[in-house]
């Protein structure tokens, strides 16, 4: 009896031991997804896949190996922006409801932890796009060091930040381009022309329904500051322009980056859906709007490589 019931505490502890290390491993594996933002990073993914997509051709075919390899390296080099971003901005996040409970503003992860994490992740995904090409972890790279060491810092100093930010935001788009073809041309600048102008709306609009909980960090993403009809307007303006970038393909002008008048048409109507929705937050001016817009935004990116993708290989 005494060994069965030692037995009994034995296997009872066994149990046990294995459903800490069960819920630690779940916890490391949650907490890797929030520090690199796995969402976002989905997301911006996503914008890579669609360019190397538009850049394949005869000349440049189409290989597995290296669109995996282009979505693990953009899935680090996404990731370690994000969580240099969480190291720098820990004392910022801990004051904010969105973000107070990212790991290393929680305390759940020490920022040399985080640090580690952003650096093993910069080192494995600017490799790994280098055996691509070179120019495809130039450009990763540039991304990294404009996230991190300019667009953050510039957050609670001036609402320009967005504008800086937008410089490393509209880089996933063409390096899926620049991935295919090893070159940076009218095509790739296209792309990022796109996603350039597609940033201003699209964050402008985070920042007016955040307004409240950025306040409380002193970040002020809008263009003037205060949620107005000048930073309405210009949303709109900005959305403009970004129907122009993106129609610009159908014209003729941008080398191999070309789309069918039938695809131009599916274009400005997805413009004239976002244009709708900016004019609206314009008259209307509430949180609600603003969220409206947002969603609209990105489903206005996606929307549109789909479109880009579908009509290349249609024709």
């Amino acid at each position: 009896m005494y060994i069965c019931s030692t037995q009994k505490k034995y296997t009872k502890t066994t149990v046990l031991n294995a459903a800490k290390n069960t819920f630690s491993i779940k916890s490391i594996f949650l907490d890797f997804k929030e520090i690199t933002k796995a969402g976002l990073a989905i997301s911006v993914l996503f914008s890579s896949i669609a360019g190397y997509l538009l850049g394949v051709n005869d000349e440049h075919p189409f290989q597995w190996s290296v669109l995996i390899i282009l979505a693990i390296g953009g899935y680090c080099m996404v990731g370690a922006s994000n969580a240099y971003n969480q190291v720098i901005e820990k004392d910022i996040d801990s004051l904010m409801d969105r973000t107070k409970n990212r790991p290393v503003a929680s305390g759940r992860m020490s920022k040399v932890t985080a640090l580690i994490v952003a650096s093993l992740l910069t080192i494995i995904g600017i490799v790994l796009l280098y055996t691509i090409n070179a120019k495809s972890a130039m450009f990763a790279a540039i991304s990294i060091f404009l996230y991190t060491s300019i667009y953050t810092p510039l957050k609670t100093v001036t609402s320009l930040s967005v504008f800086v930010g937008a410089f490393p935001g509209a880089i996933p788009f063409m390096l899926g381009w620049v991935a295919a073809t090893g070159e940076f041309g009218i095509e790739a600048g296209t792309l990022f022309l796109i996603q350039f102008f597609w940033q201003f709306p699209h964050f402008w609009s985070i920042g007016w329904f955040l307004y409240d909980d950025y306040a409380k960090a002193g970040i002020f993403m809008l263009p003037t500051g205060k949620k107005d009809r000048k930073t309405a307007l210009q949303v709109i303006l900005y959305t403009i322009w970004l129907i122009i970038a993106s129609l610009l393909p159908v014209l003729g002008y941008t080398g191999q980056l070309f789309i069918s008048p039938v695809a131009a048409v599916l274009v400005f109507l997805l413009g004239l859906w976002m244009l709708f929705y900016a004019v609206r937050l314009y008259q209307l001016r509430t949180p609600k709007a603003a969220r409206t817009l947002m969603l609209v935004s990105v489903s206005y990116i996606s929307l549109l490589q789909i479109v880009f993708i579908v009509d290349k290989f249609l024709r």
